[in-house]
């Protein structure tokens, strides 16, 4: 059958959570991308709405409870480094409940709010474009 993102494209989602106009960032431990910063997100499980897998990974990562989100649109990541290739839908939250923790610490090793000006480095692809999609008035 195969492993999604390696065997096959694997179909993710992403979720931008914004609070004061800074977005929510984890940083990465394993591939693709180990040691980014990133966006919350991960696998479209078969069967699985991705609105509702966008909920699911951001809710798993984080611990917050996610209301209304909306689809800000498609990106994509081939990495030769770590042989993966992965098509992601980008969602951005509009409501959301709680206080972020570091809920799987296996997978993440820290998190914080980061302003544009002020964006931790080296940036996931997802991440940078979810960001791109970002207006000026949401985050500054």
């Amino acid at each position: 059958m195969g492993t999604p993102g390696i065997d096959f494209p694997g179909l993710g989602v992403g979720l931008v959570i914004l609070r004061d106009r800074k977005i929510l960032l984890y940083k990465r431990m394993r591939a693709p991308e180990a040691g980014y910063w990133s966006i919350v997100g991960g696998k479209v499980d078969h069967m699985e709405p991705a609105e509702e897998a966008a909920r699911r990974e951001a809710t798993e990562e984080t611990g917050l409870e996610i209301g209304r989100i909306e689809l800000i649109g498609p990106a994509e990541l081939i990495t030769g480094a770590d042989n993966q290739h992965w098509i992601s839908l980008l969602y951005i939250a509009a409501e959301f409940e709680g206080e972020p923790q570091l809920t799987e610490p296996e997978k993440l090793s820290d998190f914080g709010w980061f302003c544009r000006d002020a964006l931790p480095q080296p940036l996931s692809a997802f991440a940078v474009a979810a960001i791109e999609r970002l207006s000026t008035e949401d985050f500054r």
